[in-house]
């Protein structure tokens, strides 16, 4: 690990990025919210995911790596003047991703992911267009919409629930999602509003040292906490109106079923949200992702 004391001298020394710090720097560990959307895109598609494993090798590529890993070295690249003061033991700043190598990844992979894209069709190189402008207007300036309270965890629930679902569709289909995929897909992302929301409260203390206007910071921790947990409840009654709709009533069934013990951490989280929003985050949202395989397991029914 590099601290502040060395970081120049690191960065005098290395040319080239070090292997581990660029890996440090996709963050592989955030690849798995766009995958498993990717993969209930997949499910709801209705087609048989072994018989097309180049799609998704493709997909899991797509939207892993290429798309969720150049957001978050777009995003490194864009914050390395806080992260020198703040996180100097960070690729960027530490000097093990000289120079501007940061921004020369996230800009090659940007290229990658809207060509692979492209050869893969258009229904997936749009959702792809949207993917990778939102993580650059996301991070970088003139934008920089993780500083909005509203656009900052908007943009990250379409990108990481929505657009990776419908994705998986477009690959296995090779059409354009249906309306039921695309309502269940934006519902989803509107609930994962919510879960980023809740995910600020670990960073309330900088953000409110350098100007980003999360909902914590512009509400406090109490009035942001209830308005995720409505959003993600209320996204989920969304999914289950629909479900109900096309007549998936065994689904529909059980989603409410996992919303049962998501009202009660609801509940507890309500009671200290600072404290206790990281483990809603080890509860809640587990079920709520299970609920998203069911919704897509009703639309692939749907579809045979």
């Amino acid at each position: 690990m590099y601290h502040a004391s060395n970081s120049s001298t690191a960065v005098a020394v290395r040319k080239i990025p070090d292997a581990r710090a660029t890996l440090v720097l996709l963050k592989p560990i955030t690849w798995f919210p766009p995958l498993w959307a990717f993969l209930c895109g997949l499910v709801s598609s209705g087609a048989g995911i072994f018989d097309q494993p180049v799609q998704v090798a493709i997909g899991f590529l797509l939207v892993g790596p290429m798309v969720c890993g150049m957001s978050q070295a777009a995003n490194d690249w864009c914050d390395r003047h806080v992260d020198q003061i703040n996180e100097p033991y960070r690729p960027i700043p530490s000097g093990r991703v000289p120079g501007r190598w940061g921004l020369w990844i996230a800009l090659g992979m940007s290229v990658c992911a809207l060509t692979l894209s492209f050869l893969a069709g258009p229904w997936v190189f749009l959702p792809t267009i949207i993917a990778v402008l939102s993580a650059w207007a996301y991070s970088a300036e003139p934008l920089r919409l993780k500083r909005s309270g509203i656009w900052g965890p908007g943009l990250v629930g379409l990108s990481y629930e929505t657009l990776p679902w419908l994705t998986g569709v477009a690959l296995m289909t090779s059409a354009a999602p249906s309306a039921n995929h695309i309502a269940i897909a934006i519902l989803y992302g509107l609930g994962a509003f919510g879960i980023m929301t809740l995910n600020d409260f670990k960073a309330l203390k900088g953000d409110i040292i350098t100007g980003v206007r999360s909902l914590p910071v512009m509400l406090g921790p109490k009035r942001a906490a209830s308005i995720a947990c409505l959003v993600i409840l209320g996204a989920q009654l969304a999914v289950v109106a629909v479900l109900i709709a096309l007549e998936a009533l065994i689904h529909g069934g059980i989603i409410i079923i996992l919303l049962l013990p998501q009202i009660w951490a609801m509940s507890v989280l309500l009671k200290a949200p600072k404290e206790k929003a990281p483990w809603f985050n080890g509860t809640g949202v587990l079920l709520y992702i299970t609920g998203m395989m069911v919704a897509a397991h009703a639309l692939r029914g749907l579809m045979l």
